[in-house]
């Protein structure tokens, strides 16, 4: 790509390469992490590019010290994010957790692999609960952020880091292998100029004997002032939920059959929505661009236009579809339909979900989805 860092320029790039690249225009200037696939060309580009703009990259000797050391410049009032995927993600949990209790802000990408354990390094969106039920132990949320294209990689990216420091918690980027690892053509934004960054008071930064000290810690001794503590953060995280809920619609206005799918699923289900369009049958797609907060204000809007039923479609055994559930409450019936270990559903998969729906039949029958072969049969 063009080395020069400044206006916005139209690329092709590799989705994980995106997240690097538009991370250093969003005034990220330190990076910590450590290698595994499916996100390590991320992790390489910040090593080659990041020290070219004044920032530090370091890899670090485990995901755990890499989570403390975003804590660290974090709290100094840096634009810092750490990367890994899935297993590499969970070890960094308790460090999430310590930047929430510290009210830090930070971005964390996870670029998902399947699991559970090292399971494989294909596309997966099993960290879906991890995600948005809170990475770590306490209670906190935090801003979770699902890209379906290259180019949203690039916008989403600086979106973390505004929702960050706006509210001071960590935000994820909650991508897959599939997205992390395809090109796609991309208009890179501009960077931002350092100067127009928001200010953090709170920072420590050194007083130079001009203010009282400034001190970060999640450690409250007294039970009160850690329940006041926890009061005023949720305050924060209901603002989050009241404002910051992001979607797509395609064709809900009149859509009896609205499938929800994120990510690497959302652009399968889009090819299946306008299939089944196309044979009469009146299905929408709502693509959740915030995980959390999970849209519930969509779902509202398209049951008021009509929907009766919903159709989670993931590259798991059934995560979102339980915030579907919650937010229809009991006014539309859901079902959902996944593929899991890595294996992508067809459009055409989705699609015979749909026309079971429209035919009155059940979707999606667990543990395998309806006719997916088994390896043996297969000749695995």
């Amino acid at each position: 790509m063009a080395e020069n860092n400044q206006g916005a320029e139209r690329v092709l790039m590799k989705g994980n390469e995106v997240l690097a690249e538009a991370a250093m225009r969003a005034g990220c200037r330190f990076f910590f992490g450590y290698p595994i696939t499916p996100q390590t060309e991320l992790a390489a580009y910040m090593a080659k590019k990041l020290p070219l703009c004044g920032g530090t990259f370091l890899q670090a000797e485990s995901e755990v010290a890499a989570i403390n050391m975003v804590y660290g410049a974090a709290a100094a009032g840096a634009r810092v994010m750490t990367s890994s995927s899935s297993p590499g993600v969970s070890l960094k949990g308790e460090g999430v957790s310590y930047m929430a209790g510290a009210d830090v802000p930070g971005v964390i990408v996870n670029v998902e692999r399947g699991g559970p354990g090292l399971g494989g390094i294909q596309p997966s969106q099993s960290d879906y609960f991890q995600a948005t039920r809170a990475l770590g132990h306490g209670d906190f949320y935090m801003p979770v952020l699902a890209p379906s294209t290259v180019q949203e990689m690039a916008d989403l990216i600086y979106l973390a880091f505004d929702l960050a420091d706006e509210y001071r918690t960590p935000a994820m980027i909650l991508a897959d292998g599939m997205i992390g690892q395809m090109m796609e053509p991309v208009t890179l934004p501009p960077a931002r100029d350092p100067e127009t960054l928001p200010k953090k008071p709170w920072a420590t930064t050194g007083t130079r004997m001009e203010r009282e000290h400034n001190v970060v810690n999640s450690l409250y001794l007294s039970p009160n002032k850690l329940e006041d503590t926890n009061f005023e953060r949720f305050e924060r995280y209901a603002q989050i939920k009241e404002t910051q809920q992001r979607q797509e619609l395609l064709l809900c206005d009149d859509a009896e059959i609205v499938v929800v799918a994120f990510g690497a699923s959302s652009r399968i289900a889009r090819t299946a929505v306008r299939e089944a369009r196309a044979k009469g049958i009146k299905a929408g797609l709502l693509r959740p661009i915030t995980l959390w907060p999970f849209p519930t204000k969509a779902v509202d809007q398209v049951i008021a236009n009509g929907a009766k039923q919903f159709l989670s479609v993931e590259l798991n055994m059934g995560q979102m579809v339980e915030d579907v559930r919650l937010a229809a409450n009991g006014r539309a019936e859901v079902s959902f339909y996944g593929r899991t270990g890595g294996v992508l559903p067809t459009p055409e998969e989705v699609l015979a979900q749909i026309e079971k729906l429209a035919n009155g039949e059940a979707s999606g029958v667990l543990p395998r989805p309806v006719d997916c072969p088994s390896s043996n049969e297969r000749g695995e």
